[in-house]
């Protein structure tokens, strides 16, 4: 009984001291508000990239073209071949009919090159297979067992593979995802560090303000948790209802920015990922301010216990 009568107490003075130390409290609020603001930036930012970056990947391939007079059963030996690397993604049959359609459509304001096409006995184009890998870096390696493939097999009916001519947008886009992920986690870990010691410093004012009632408690022989607990949970609050202010604020943002976003990032738009990812978003804020108050008031108040 002791235990809860103590933890209503404690959980009494914290949002005694929260609503009596107004301008302190208003002042933390505001930094975690913008501490949480910019994680929640950086969460939204890491996921537009990774659209955009996904984007980017489902453009690039490996194109396998083969010969005019490629049996079936050549075609879906290879297919199936292809289809057993770990690091293929995806495997699409463009049949000679497809290929000769897209063609004419590609050229349909050429009426030169549609006339020449005419002009042909038969379809000059032959089937093809659109290879995708799981990531731009394992390109090379399918590359190299296509080629080992063809070289192996004299009747494999593969005319030629445009890995090649791919090569230099593959390894960029290699380079692009690789440098992006790295910046964006030096970013984050930096204004994460910058915006908890701003928080940490603010909750300390707070404190510093109470030192001397501090100092009485420990007189009289108050346990450091008690000392503690009122802290902790003004930190808390500070850390939930700021939360909950970032979460109001992004939503009028999110649709405002919506259509800019996605005309700029292509498919990825800010409002409907906040709204698909707001249980989510939600729970890691609360669970982030909770715990960045809470530590921050836990740790301030350690100096004046000594």
């Amino acid at each position: 009984m002791t235990f809860w009568v103590t933890i209503k107490r404690v959980t009494r003075y914290g949002l005694l001291g929260f609503f009596r130390n107004g301008f302190v409290s208003l002042s933390a609020i505001f930094i975690m508000t913008i501490t949480l603001f910019v994680a929640s930036a950086l969460i939204i930012f890491g996921a537009a990239l990774n659209s955009v970056l996904k984007d980017l990947t489902t453009k690039v391939d490996i194109t396998v073209y083969m010969m005019v007079d490629a049996t079936d059963d050549q075609i879906q030996s290879l297919q199936q071949s292809v289809k057993t690397l770990s690091q293929v993604s995806s495997v699409e049959y463009i049949s000679r009919e497809s290929a000769l359609a897209t063609f004419e459509e590609r050229h349909k304001n050429d009426q030169l090159t549609l006339q020449a096409l005419q002009s042909l006995p038969d379809n000059p184009l032959g089937a093809s297979l659109e290879i995708r890998a799981k990531d731009p870096s394992q390109y090379a390696a399918i590359s190299k067992y296509l080629e080992d493939y063809q070289n192996s097999n004299s009747s494999s009916g593969i005319d030629r593979i445009n890995f090649v001519q791919n090569q230099v947008a593959i390894d960029r886009l290699t380079y692009i995802i690789d440098a992006s992920h790295k910046t964006a986690l030096t970013i984050a870990i930096i204004l994460g560090i910058a915006s908890l010691l701003i928080a940490f410093n603010t909750i300390r004012l707070a404190i510093y303000i109470a030192r001397d009632e501090i100092s009485v408690m420990n007189i009289v022989g108050a346990s450091h948790w008690f000392v503690r607990g009122p802290f902790v949970v003004s930190g808390f609050m500070y850390g939930v209802l700021s939360a909950i202010i970032v979460l109001v604020i992004l939503y009028p943002l999110t649709v405002w920015l919506g259509p800019p976003s996605e005309h700029f990032f292509g498919t990825f738009n800010v409002y409907s990922y906040y709204v698909s990812t707001f249980p989510l978003l939600a729970l890691i804020l609360l669970g982030t301010g909770a715990i960045l108050g809470s530590a921050s008031s836990y740790l301030a108040v350690r100096r004046y216990l000594q």
